[in-house]
């Protein structure tokens, strides 16, 4: 894509209002509730600087924590695979799809929302190949019944307005007309439900990969990534080989920056952690260089940082006028403009110059990355090129020739003292001959400045007139003063944290489990079953998902309640116990049980749990290492969510749409 390509594409998104007024409400909403989130998070700033430490240090070491990562993971069962580039991601993704062919019918291939899949064109080969592709986000369903790409890395659907959405429902899945967001939520969990359900291969992206264990993370609010990756018997995890950290306490310093910053939470309602494929599954990950390797051998290694919140994005002023589809890459935005070039070519070069370098961007990232600069270096043609060297091409990278000719003028001009002055001198002159009574200058209208800004005429003094008529008495400056001494380093992880007293935990648990959705019923650990049943009753359930060792199935057989075991999504409610429960987040940890796959927490519209008050940790660096010993594991913070139309909060998507946690004191 060339300058001109790109100036065409932001004229027609400026030209569109329904997608000005949709871009301006995310925005405004995401920051804000970025803003919010981290104010509950007094040392967000320290823990930015630690955040950016550790990926330093895994970047700077990739090779290392990447064969660590391996060897754990495939002594967990997992089977692991590296790709070079997107064909050979493809190839290996084919092979592994190859197996599960069936006769007579195409293969039905559910995913959840991956970058990386984008950034190969996964989809298009699948679908060339005869097989059934069906994004599971609501907001990645949605333009893929448009047929678009996504147009953030976040909020899929960004640019759509409500009405839109349920024209193309009423088009696309034959559904009356409505704009009702809840009702279109519903549409799609009823669809997408029986794609889960029937689904052959499950396809997820990968936050982060953990290199002492070999597990992976993986954080969604709507429930998708836990089918995906629960249901089918074959689950596919593509990831960035870069999206690593070392530790259980470095994933936990990573989680408690990333929701906050990309959806504004302060833990995302389903934080998964992956270590073994479930009884009768089969687990791939798939990692991906594709042109990763290049990227960090150059200038631009620091865009490898990046942990995909998609910050920038919202705070960057040139993306909320002009969206993600402008941009003509997987990944838009500030930092899409850095590693679109990086991975791709210099031909995405053009989108650095769609930056006022105003460091909103940097402000924003969770992980401190100097984006601005970062532009800049791509501006400057400091793009990877095939050969593992900088790209030969000389500065102005995607500015037109006429653009490069007037900054090679500057530059010149800038690089001479004397030819600098004389030129400030004649810009004065120049300017006041052409605006000899006003203070701004117009413009002639082909040069396509002077519509949104004034350009005021030069100044007859320069700076450097009053510098040399005036005297500066600064007093004199010690060297010590100036000197950095010899400070520790802080910390690449966060310390753990330290319990108050065992009421503060409890009722700091239940406070914030209430205000991310959640219900709190209190009870004895001898009358939890009766607890159960009178809840049961009192909403006429008579037939519940129960997991192994919950409760006394003796007296749920004499209250007339039916359980089962097996997968069945008519099942309205799904009991289950916490492993723990988390004060700081309101969280509740599930993990795989005896004969249970998680299906009591994921399938049903109503989850009941049981959680003893002497579970209660302090917060998720506390409990994450709970999760070593488990084959698959959940953090589950409130009811399943979404925020995929118009930025409306939507209860119930692809998970239960109530949680309710039983108290055992």
């Amino acid at each position: 894509m060339n300058s001109h390509q790109f100036r065409a594409r932001i004229r027609k998104s400026l030209s569109n209002e329904a997608l000005q007024a949709a871009l301006d409400a995310n925005a405004e909403r995401r920051v804000t509730g970025r803003i919010t989130a981290f104010a509950s998070l007094p040392d967000w700033r320290e823990r930015r600087q630690q955040a950016r430490a550790v990926r330093a240090e895994v970047i700077e070491r990739l090779e290392e924590y990447l064969e660590r990562f391996i060897k754990n993971a495939a002594q967990n069962g997992m089977i692991v695979h590296r790709a070079a580039n997107a064909d050979e991601a493809i190839k290996i993704f084919l092979e592994i799809t190859g197996v599960q062919r069936r006769f007579g019918a195409p293969l039905l291939i559910a995913k959840s929302k991956s970058m990386v899949s984008e950034e190969i064109n996964l989809n298009h080969v699948l679908e060339a190949q005869g097989m059934r592709v069906v994004e599971t986000d609501l907001g990645e369903y949605i333009v893929q019944l448009r047929g678009e790409r996504p147009s953030h890395i976040i909020t899929p659907a960004v640019h759509l307005r409500r009405h839109e959405v349920g024209q193309l429902f009423h088009e696309k899945l034959g559904v009356p007309y409505t704009d009702d967001i809840p009702t279109m939520t519903h549409t799609a969990r009823k669809v997408l439900r029986e794609v889960f359900l029937t689904a052959d291969v499950g396809v997820s992206g990968v936050n982060f990969g953990i290199a002492e264990t070999g597990g992976i993370c993986i954080v969604t609010n709507e429930g998708n990534g836990r089918m995906v990756t629960t249901l089918p018997p074959v689950h596919i995890a593509l990831m960035g080989m870069e999206r690593l950290v070392r530790t259980l306490d470095e994933l936990a310093l990573m989680l408690s920056l990333l929701p906050r910053s990309a959806t504004g939470q302060k833990l995302s309602a389903y934080t998964q952690i992956i270590q073994q494929p479930l009884p009768g599954q089969q687990r791939h990950i798939l990692l991906l260089d594709n042109g990763r390797s290049r990227l960090r051998n150059s200038l631009l290694r620091e865009s490898l940082y990046c942990i995909r919140c998609g910050a920038c994005l919202n705070a960057c002023p040139v993306f909320r006028e002009i969206g993600g589809h402008a941009y003509e890459s997987v990944y838009p935005g500030p930092i899409g403009s850095v590693i679109s070039a990086g991975l791709f070519g210099s031909e995405f070069a053009p989108l650095a110059q769609a930056s006022s370098l105003c460091g909103a961007c940097k402000e924003a990232c969770p992980v401190d990355i100097d984006l601005p600069k970062l532009l800049t270096r791509v501006r400057a043609g400091k793009i990877p090129a095939n050969n593992d060297r900088l790209s030969a091409s000389r500065g102005g990278a995607g500015l037109t020739p006429l653009s490069k000719f007037f900054l090679e003028i500057y530059s010149r001009l800038a690089t001479h003292p004397r030819l600098f002055a004389l030129s400030q001198k004649f810009a004065w002159l120049g300017t006041f001959l052409l605006s000899p009574f006003r203070a701004q200058v117009r413009l002639p209208a082909f040069t396509g400045w002077g519509y949104s800004k004034d350009l005021p005429r030069f100044a007859r003094r320069t700076f450097r007139d009053y510098w040399e008529g005036s005297r500066l008495n600064a007093g004199k400056v010690r060297v010590a003063d100036l000197q950095v001494g010899n400070e520790k380093h802080q910390p690449l992880f966060v310390n753990k944290s330290t319990r108050r007293t065992f009421d503060d935990g409890v009722e700091q648990f239940i406070e914030e489990w209430t205000r991310v959705g959640g219900r709190v019923i209190r009870t004895s650990k001898d009358k939890v079953t009766d607890k159960v049943v009178e809840f049961l009753q009192t909403k006429g359930i008579r037939h519940i998902h129960l997991e192994p060792n919950v409760l006394d199935e003796d007296v749920l057989q004499k209250a007339g309640i039916a359980i089962s075991r097996e997968r069945d999504s008519e099942i309205r409610v799904g009991v289950t116990r916490a492993l723990c429960g988390l004060a700081d987040t309101g969280s509740v940890l599930e993990a795989d049980g005896e004969g249970g796959k998680l299906l009591a927490s994921l399938l049903p519209e109503l989850h009941l749990t049981i959680l003893n008050v002497s579970e209660i940790y302090p917060s998720l660096q506390d409990a994450l290492p709970l999760t070593r010993s488990t084959k698959s594991a959940v953090f589950i913070t409130g009811p399943s969510r979404t925020g995929d139309i118009e930025m409306s909060h939507t209860i119930g998507v692809h998970g239960p749409g109530e949680v309710i946690v039983f108290l055992a004191v």
